[in-house]
């Protein structure tokens, strides 16, 4: 199938993004192919649905949230979903996308990538951990297949400390009403679960007021 048929047939309103965009977006998943030899970005059983398993999956995202906005986006790895909304922000000319990404070589791929595409972005080569205090305001943090739910709310905690009016947006597999279930046992937060496009019982979780549980 054309890969503009398989667009259609994921976002029968491809159109909420420009075709510049889209051509963007080629040049990031022809980038991921050529060095995934090198450094495994991806799961290599993956690579053949590299578009749907990964570019678009990540694309639900800005779908989702396409305003202008200053992001986190937790162990950006090959840059999904974080380099996919900077790269549709290039549109708006507003915005910004913080990757945070600890491992040098994905790092310098990240960097190629914002080269080639001008995506909204910027690279911090360390770990998530060290970042609070790194950037300024920061309205939104995205992160997908990193970490369970707990871990990825107590990276986040010191930003919403910050920011009462922070979104956390989590792509979550099958398994995340688990991982919703054990995350309420320390947190306090609201959640709205937007079900996935991309495979049926996953979701992208919509976490805001999130609060330590005593």
């Amino acid at each position: 199938m054309a890969l503009d048929s398989r667009i259609q047939g994921f976002f029968p309103d491809s159109g909420f993004v420009s075709r510049e965009t889209w051509d963007r977006l080629r040049v990031y998943a022809d980038l991921v192919r050529k060095w995934q030899p090198s450094i495994n970005l991806i799961s290599p059983k993956t690579l053949p649905d590299l578009w749907e398993r990964h570019v678009l999956d990540s694309l639900q995202l800005f779908r989702l949230r396409p305003d202008p906005l200053t992001w986190i986006d937790m162990g950006s790895g090959a840059g999904f979903p974080g380099l996919v909304t900077a790269i549709c922000l290039t549109d708006s000319g507003a915005g910004w996308v913080h990757l945070v990404e600890s491992n040098n070589k994905k790092a310098a791929f990240l960097r190629q990538v914002i080269s080639k595409t001008g995506a909204r972005a910027s690279v911090h080569p360390m770990r998530m951990e060290a970042m609070h205090g790194e950037v300024g305001d920061v309205d939104a943090i995205s992160a997908r297949a990193l970490a369970s739910l707990s871990e990825l709310l107590g990276y986040a905690a010191p930003f919403a400390a910050d920011n009462a009016a922070l979104q956390m947006w989590f792509h979550k597999g099958l398994d995340y009403p688990g991982e919703v279930r054990s995350a309420r046992d320390l947190w306090g937060f609201d959640l709205i679960e937007h079900q996935s496009l991309a495979r049926d019982g996953s979701a992208i979780l919509q976490i805001s007021n999130l609060s330590k549980r005593n």
